[in-house]
């Protein structure tokens, strides 16, 4: 079992700037990869970003490329989104998520966070 629970989330205004973490814990040594995804009102829940928890390779949505930075601290068993140059397009709920049962950049993960809402403002 893997435990995760994202803080971070919060208001802002179009250009500014968050940083989201989740918190793992329990068996996180079991997930090669983990990764935050979004879901805004009446959309789909999207890919955003992935690392493995061994680090190196990062991965991206096209629509945040540039402008978003994954990042794990092993030693605290958490993962951080930085999350700079926000648009309102970024408005939604970020879930982090770990396990992934095919590619990284499905929304079919084994675990998932409740997920942290983000709103940016025009």
């Amino acid at each position: 079992q893997v435990q995760l629970v994202e803080s971070g989330g919060g208001l802002v205004q179009a250009g500014g700037s968050l940083r989201l973490s989740c918190a793992a814990s329990g068996r996180t040594f079991s997930s090669r990869f983990m990764g935050w995804f979004r879901q805004a009102p009446g959309k789909e829940r999207e890919f955003v970003a992935a690392t493995r928890w061994s680090g190196g390779t990062t991965y991206y949505a096209d629509s945040v490329k540039g402008r978003f930075t994954i990042s794990r601290d092993n030693a605290k068993n958490t993962v951080y989104l930085q999350m700079n140059s926000l648009k309102p397009e970024d408005t939604a709920v970020y879930y982090c998520a770990a396990q992934p049962k095919r590619g990284y950049w499905y929304p079919d993960y084994g675990y998932w966070g409740q997920g942290t809402q983000v709103t940016v403002s025009s």
